[in-house]
């Protein structure tokens, strides 16, 4: 796991839904807590692209639903700036589950990726199809 390098709006609260964009099963994900998070007291934790959370599976196959997991961040809506000053904005929020490391549970991933997140982690930038 690299530092991230663009200034990411933090925009996905705890309670956030997120559509699961692998293939383990899971359909949507609703987050819990996102691990690293520092903040001030009673604040909701927040996340951004290339955070890992902890979230709950909503929706998915028998054997994924109400099962506790780790996730990455790789889309959100709220637009965020690049250094060179380039916005960068998604049409929905999703994430990829993986393990506590980061190592994705899934072997495929579908649809874009931002590059901030495949930076941070090397795993999912292997099975990303599109880094924008």
């Amino acid at each position: 796991m690299q530092g991230i390098k663009a200034n990411i709006t933090k925009c996905l609260q705890t309670g956030t839904r997120l559509e699961c964009i692998d293939n383990s099963g899971a359909k949507e994900i609703e987050i819990i807590s996102v691990i690293g998070y520092r903040g001030v007291r009673r604040r909701m934790s927040k996340a951004g692209i290339g955070d890992l959370v902890v979230a709950s599976v909503k929706k998915g196959t028998p054997e994924m639903r109400k099962q506790k997991v780790h996730a990455i961040v790789v889309r959100q809506r709220k637009e965020y700036r690049r250094p060179n000053g380039m916005r960068i904005s998604f049409e929905d929020n999703a994430a990829v589950i993986t393990n506590e490391l980061g190592e994705p549970k899934g072997s495929d991933i579908k649809g874009p990726v931002a590059k901030e997140a495949a930076e941070r982690w090397s795993k999912i930038a292997t099975l990303a199809s599109i880094i924008i």
